[in-house]
């Protein structure tokens, strides 16, 4: 299972990599593997505020479609469209062209309370 040291993770299996006052979020090796090929990737708040924890868009996999839950509260910026024609990068490539969205971040203290990978290896039991 790989889980990168330098990224932090949320309980609903999302990773965030900060960069200045920007995040990139995605969702982990372990919710990619548990859900199974993804067949659709589908964001709906490009350009809108968001809350932390709320649900910014959803994963189809082929026997299921799960919600994505915003790590942090922002705005989001930008959907990754690599993911348009290969959404199966969310499996291949989860911390690197499998990124779902850019946010900024209202609230730099919402990072502090994210999952170290430690924690989270904790959470899933590995």
């Amino acid at each position: 299972m790989n889980l990168p040291e330098n990224l932090k993770y949320t309980k609903d299996h999302e990773w965030v990599r900060i960069e200045g006052d920007v995040a990139y979020v995605g969702i982990t090796d372990f919710a990619q593997s548990e859900l199974g090929d993804i067949v659709y990737v589908d964001i709906d708040t490009v350009d809108k505020q968001i809350s932390r924890e709320d649900v910014f868009g959803t994963v189809e996999a082929v026997k299921t479609v799960s919600d994505l839950f915003s790590p942090l509260s922002g705005t989001v910026q930008e959907f990754n469209d690599k993911l348009e024609s290969s959404p199966e990068l969310v499996n291949s490539d989860p911390y690197g062209e499998g990124w779902i969205i850019k946010m900024t971040i209202d609230n730099t203290s919402e990072v502090d309370e994210l999952l170290t990978a430690a924690a989270y290896r904790e959470l899933i039991g590995q």
